[in-house]
């Protein structure tokens, strides 16, 4: 995520669900869509979009569809992948499926892409 800018945790959450709902560069999703998978509200969105847009990850005419930029579409993957990854790590290990994505989702946010690389050439090598 190097070429990127950081945006915040909560922001990489929205950018996570566009993806998860199946945005992408081509294809949009309607922000009530958005607002139900995160549990927020239609304001709460429209705010996040502005910041989003500003930031250069996302498109969306005044109040309609969101369609994320190729960055930002890059980005919210990355996120994603990162959450899948950790989230089959930690119920490989043990870990209920339920803690296992919450804890998947605040590692997600925190964890360096110079570790995470590592972490994951690392499980490539073990027999999970």
């Amino acid at each position: 995520m190097a070429s990127a800018p950081k945006v915040t945790e909560s922001h990489e959450d929205y950018l996570e669900a566009i993806v998860m709902l199946g945005g992408t560069d081509k294809i949009s999703v309607r922000p009530v869509d958005v607002a139900n998978k995160l549990g927020v509200s239609k304001a709460s969105v429209n705010k996040a979009v502005s910041v989003l847009r500003d930031a250069g990850m996302l498109d969306q005419p005044y109040y309609g569809d969101i369609t994320l930029t190729k960055q930002g579409y890059k980005y919210g993957t990355k996120v994603y992948e990162r959450h899948k990854a950790l989230t089959r790590f930690f119920v490989a290990i043990g870990v209920d499926e339920e803690t296992a994505e919450s804890e998947a989702c605040m590692v997600e946010h925190d964890i360096s892409e110079a570790t995470f690389k590592k972490w994951v050439s690392y499980i490539e090598t073990q027999k999970m």
